[in-house]
């Protein structure tokens, strides 16, 4: 039974350590991590703000603040998910602060903002740094990659001690917006609202001069990158000529673009995680790097969501398992969001399809014989969301002989808050940490029920991004199960399980 206890962490609030480098409320903290320790949870994840630590200017690292929450979440007897934030907090759903990127990178941008993802109208996104610039020594001779490198080794320099102690479970590398590996395409800052398609990002003149090189070397010097034909952030599929059923998308000219847009995120992220390779090889910690749930129009033939985040994953095409296939060579974790979702719950003009994107994304990883992990998108404390978690993270349910046929590696809730431990939420949520763990009692020892995480080895050989297109062959994903075997609010667990249940089943008369 111990092979079907899944880790559960839970992220921790994105202002615990303040801009000006301060550990916030520490005594409030301690108490909250003893609470989530009083529910058997596993761990928690941190963002690792690039513009807080290295703010002052190039290579000026200040991980005071950090080494102080580390040393708290150790006393507190929980492990820890890193997460290597070389983004901007704030812009994106679900923040309420703001952490922009370091200081003096920005100033760099204000003489030269091709540094910065654009969309078509020249609109600069100042959450990341495009990846057009991976391999520029913009930054007083860095790259963007050298400067990314520096920063995790310090990193590892500096909390070596945590590492050796076994508190650091898994490094996960912030590859975009969010700390996902996409293109920053439906930035609320500028205007974007759900279900809105977004826009294509890549109008900085070192994307532009790379696709015009690609398209010469093809022979089609004269293909243009899309244009006002692809929409704004707010249209639909269908009102733009891209998009649309049998639009500009389906041509050869415009599955060119879509390969070179979609590969250069794919090669973006495999070039920052063979770096994070080689700085924390031999350590005992696993890579990891989020992919964004980008389920709204799923069910248009196009996914246009999805190909201007940089996924082209159209009705035809798998565009997921190339991601997978890469990141099989750093031994890494996918880490998928949105796992929480049912379509019932998405309007139906959106054509979303959350449920077959995790099904899609989820088995693509498996088939590659990686890791897979997840999170919920949205903040949810009722049992349809608990119970949807637990359906994708045992599909086949639990195995009483060994480890089931498919399982997550773990699974990250968001957020650590007041909310969350409100009576009523935080006896549920328990619940849900006990069924997660396949109602067996706490683990401490992770190598024992699932997959060890081994000293990190180094990376394997780079595989040829045609190789790596070559899983763009769409398979049927494995079949999941139509519901848990192991529900929140099954027969009367407890009192309030029964309860729930009871007030799960007069909503739902009211919501027919």
């Amino acid at each position: 039974m111990e092979a079907n206890y899944v880790p559960v962490y839970v992220m921790l609030p994105l202002d615990v350590i303040s801009t000006d480098k301060q550990l916030q409320k520490p005594d409030e903290l301690r108490e909250m991590l003893k609470s989530l320790k009083s529910a058997d949870v596993d761990g928690v994840m941190l963002d690792v703000w690039w513009g807080i630590v290295e703010n002052e200017g190039p290579q000026m690292y200040d991980w005071s603040a950090y080494r102080a929450l580390f040393q708290m979440i150790k006393e507190e007897g929980l492990a820890l998910q890193a997460i290597m934030s070389f983004h901007q907090c704030g812009g994106n759903v679900g923040d309420i602060i703001y952490i922009p990127i370091p200081k003096w990178v920005r100033e760099i941008g204000e003489s030269n903002p091709d540094i910065f993802y654009t969309n078509f109208r020249g609109t600069r996104n100042e959450e990341c740094l495009s990846l057009g610039v991976d391999n520029q020594p913009l930054f007083f001779g860095r790259t963007a990659i050298e400067m990314y490198h520096d920063y995790m080794k310090s990193f590892r320099e500096n909390m070596a001690d945590f590492l050796a102690a076994g508190l650091i479970k898994d490094i996960e590398v912030g590859l975009g917006p969010a700390g996902e590996m996409r293109y920053p395409s439906y930035p609320e800052t500028q205007g974007w609202a759900f279900p809105g398609i977004g826009e294509f990002q890549c109008y900085d003149k070192y994307l532009q001069e790379d696709f015009k090189e690609a398209a010469d070397e093809a022979g089609h010097p004269e293909w243009k990158m899309p244009g006002e034909d692809a929409g704004e952030y707010n249209d639909r599929p269908e009102s733009t000529k891209f998009f649309k059923t049998n639009g500009t998308y389906l041509t050869e000219e415009g599955k060119f673009f879509l390969t070179w847009y979609s590969s250069k995120l794919i090669v973006h992220a495999d070039q920052i995680l063979d770096k994070a390779n080689l700085v924390f090889l031999g350590c005992k910690v696993k890579l990891a790097a989020k992919v964004a749930g980008i389920h709204w129009w799923y069910f248009h033939p196009s996914h246009a969501a999805e190909l201007t985040s940089g996924y082209y994953n159209p009705t035809d095409r798998d565009g997921y398992r190339p991601i997978a296939r890469m990141l099989s060579r750093h031994y890494a974790i996918l880490n998928f969001t949105c796992v929480e979702m049912r379509n019932s719950e998405q309007p139906e003009e959106a054509k979303s399809g959350p449920e077959e994107l995790v099904q899609q994304v989820l088995s693509a990883g498996w088939r590659e014989g990686i890791l897979v992990a997840c999170e919920n998108a949205l903040v949810r404390y009722d049992k349809y969301a608990y119970n949807q978690i637990l359906k994708n993270t045992r599909p086949n349910g639990i195995n009483k002989c060994g480890p089931p046929k498919l399982r997550l590696f773990g699974m990250t809730y968001l957020r650590l808050s007041d909310e969350l431990l409100k009576e009523d939420n935080f006896s549920l949520f328990k619940i849900f940490v006990k069924k997660m763990h396949a109602d067996l009692n706490y683990l401490p020892n992770s190598d024992k029920y699932f997959a060890p995480i081994e000293p990190m080895a180094r990376s394997k050989a780079e595989i040829p991004i045609e190789e790596l297109l070559e899983a763009t062959k769409p398979e049927e994903p494995y079949p999941f199960d139509s519901e848990t075997d192991m529900p929140v609010d099954a027969g009367g667990s407890s009192l309030f399980g029964t309860i729930f249940s009871v007030f799960g089943k007069i909503k739902s008369v009211f919501i027919k």
